[in-house]
Order: C-alpha cells, then structure tokens, then sequence
C-alpha cells in the first residue's frame, strides 16, 4: 500500500521532506492514501479525469509546483519515464510504486541514466527510493509519435503505435448514416472518430475521452470543426442533448485485472445518452458477458461482424424505465 510505504519512510527517516514547500504527487489512483503527507501542501496531478476527480472531491490542490515530486509509477514504462522527466526541475524525486508495475525497473534504469537513487524501502510488494534529479531525465520526456496517416499518438497513450484490431473491426462496419449527432466514448487519439466524421450527415461529433493526454493527441488529429473535445469520465458524462449514435470500444481494464464492470458502466452511460431511436455501435472481446446486460438496456439488439477475437454488437432503441 502506498500510504504504507510513505509513512514507513518518514518515520524512518529514508525519506526527509523540506519544511516548507509543495509535494507535488503524480500520476496517483483513485484510492490512493496520501494520509502520510501534509495535507495542505500536496499537489495531485493526473492527466486520468476519474482520478483527478477523486482527489479533488478530497480537497487537494490540482495545480502547483514544488520542491519535491512523488512518482506513482505507472504500468507502462515510458509513461514511467515521462513522469520522471516532469519532474526535472525539483529538488527530489520519490519514486514509490508496486513490484508488479515494475518499480524496480524504473529503479535501474535511473541508475543507468546516471541518476543518484538513494536505498530503496521495500514494504507491501512494492519499492520506494529516494532520486536526486538531472538534466539527464530531459532524455525521457514524452514525444510524439508519428504512424501511419500522419497520425500524432504518445508512448503511453493506448494503442499508441497503430489502432487496435477491435476498433479497425468497428470502424469498418459502421453504416453509411450515424445520424446528426454522434458520441465516440473513450475516444482515445481518435481512430474512430475519424472513422465516424467520413459517414454522411453527421454534424456533430463528441468525444468523450477520461485520458489528458489522448485527447490532446485527438485535437491534433482531428481538425473537423463538428468535433467538440470532452475530457470526461464517459461512465458518469451527462448530456445536454440526446445522441442518435454512441459508437464505442470500452476499456476492461482499471488495473492488471480485468474489469468488466467498466465496460457495463460504459454501457449504461451510452444507453442514458441516446435518443428514443438511437443507437449504440460498439466492439469488445468476445468472452466479455456484455450480451445480458444490452438486451436488458435495449429493445433491438444484434450481432454485426465478428473475428476470432472480437464483436461488433448495434443495440437501439433504448428502453426507458421510469
């Protein structure tokens, strides 16, 4: 456990904050206890809404600078490495993370880059260590990438080298007509919504995306003027306007396991959103027990094309319950 950690550190003495000063925590999850630290001085800063959101319903500061930042070491290792290089300019760098999510190769790979990393604590399956910071880290700052189509995508970002084999299987079954307006939830750098703004008719586009940084890589792939940009929780997003189509290919992952909760949230989020006729377009792996709950939220619901690994179901005509 993180707050675990922290406080073991502190009471220890492996880990000595300044007096005075922001401690600005990056990339932590929903969850997360940051008790260990002074409340009053402990900046939040994730680019995940969800997450944003929850810390700051706890009162914690969302913008600031410091002395001092604490990396929640991520799954991904260049989104590791990207946070490092974020906090170049401070004065100390706590690395705290989960065996699991490959702390201790972050560890050595500071080592590598020439960093000065202090003894490591290990408590609660994961590591923590202290990291003087360097010009050296300006070599793991995140940079765009470029893949075919003159897409722009980031490391971390996912599906960051090319769009998925799910969503190319969406994308391609989607009908001629979508309707006037139409949401792309999870949009991610835009793959679909490029897909979507090529069908006739459709004069509004949102998308609905909880990651900063795919949406930023979105508004940089889509310059179409009926695009609006949502950085937003697509589980909880509320509508001003119904939508004729929802087209989706939702996340099952929250953490290393999979959650298929996500993916109903998405659904049921997608079913409040549409219009009396609308539609909800969307793909997922075949094993996930999604089919229950749609005929449930749906009157018309039908397989589209499928492949070994994935499906594309249409469900319209939403069942309003009072």
């Amino acid at each position: 456990m993180r707050s675990a950690r922290l406080e073991l550190a502190l009471q220890s003495g492996a880990l000595v904050l300044p007096a005075s000063g922001d401690i600005v925590v990056l990339r932590p999850r929903a969850g997360d206890d940051l008790s260990a630290l002074p409340h009053d001085r402990v900046v939040v800063k994730t680019g995940f809404k969800p997450d944003h959101d929850y810390f700051a319903a706890q009162g914690y500061r969302v913008e600031g600078t410091g002395p001092v930042a604490i990396v929640c070491v991520p799954r991904a290792k260049a989104e590791a490495r990207a946070l490092m290089a974020d906090a170049i300019n401070t004065q100390m760098i706590v690395v705290d993370g989960q065996k699991t999510d490959g702390v201790e190769s972050l560890l050595k790979d500071c080592k590598a880059l020439g960093l000065e990393v202090g003894e490591a604590l290990s408590k609660a399956h994961g590591k923590l260590a202290v990291v003087k910071p360097s010009a050296a880290l300006a070599e793991w700052a995140a940079k765009p990438l470029l893949i075919e189509g003159g897409i722009q995508t980031l490391p971390a970002v996912f599906s960051a080298n090319g769009p998925d084999r799910g969503s190319i299987l969406l994308a391609a079954a989607l009908p001629a007509k979508l309707g006037n307006r139409v949401a792309d939830f999870g949009a991610g750098w835009g793959y679909l919504s490029r897909a979507i703004l090529e069908r006739d008719g459709v004069k509004e586009l949102d998308l609905i995306e909880a990651e900063a940084e795919a949406l930023t890589c979105a508004r940089a792939n889509i310059t179409d003027p009926r695009a609006k940009f949502f950085w937003a929780d697509a589980t909880t997003y509320k509508t001003a306007k119904l939508w004729d189509t929802v087209v989706m290919n939702p996340p099952f992952h929250n953490t290393r396991e999979a959650d298929t909760g996500l993916g109903m949230a998405f659904i049921k989020a997608a079913q409040k959103g549409l219009a009396p006729s609308g539609s909800l377009w969307m793909v997922a792996n075949r094993h996930l027990p999604y089919d229950k709950l749609l005929v449930t939220l749906f009157k018309q619901v039908e397989d589209i094309g499928t492949d070994k690994a994935f499906r594309v179901t249409r469900a319209s005509y939403p069942i309003r319950t009072r």
